[in-house]
């Protein structure tokens, strides 16, 4: 089933809190591999304080239903790690590459 539905997320760590904002994203991968209606997800770090989650969805529902879910509740308890709220763009999917 492709992949129709995806969300960008930009994270701008407080100066300091680099190393933190890193930790909490590594330590989501558990739950993200658990959540199964979330076969797609990506944790970037780029140049200074900027983090990057990329998750990919089959619908919509799918995708309202991960905002739902722990890596987003823990996220939302971790706020003070950040600098500004997390800029969430919800996207869609114009292709994808998936190989297994």
């Amino acid at each position: 089933m492709p992949n129709t539905k995806a969300f960008v997320v930009r994270l701008v760590a407080k100066p300091g809190q680099e190393e933190q904002v890193a930790k909490l994203l590594v330590g989501a991968l558990p739950h993200m591999q658990a959540e199964t209606t979330t076969p797609v997800w990506f944790s970037f770090r780029a140049p200074d304080n900027t983090f990057y989650i990329v998750d990919a969805f089959a619908d919509d529902g799918a995708r309202q239903r991960h905002l739902e879910g722990p890596v987003a509740a823990s996220l939302m308890q971790h706020i003070d790690l950040l600098a500004q709220p997390p800029e969430i763009i919800p996207v869609d999917v114009l292709a994808e590459k998936v190989t297994a």
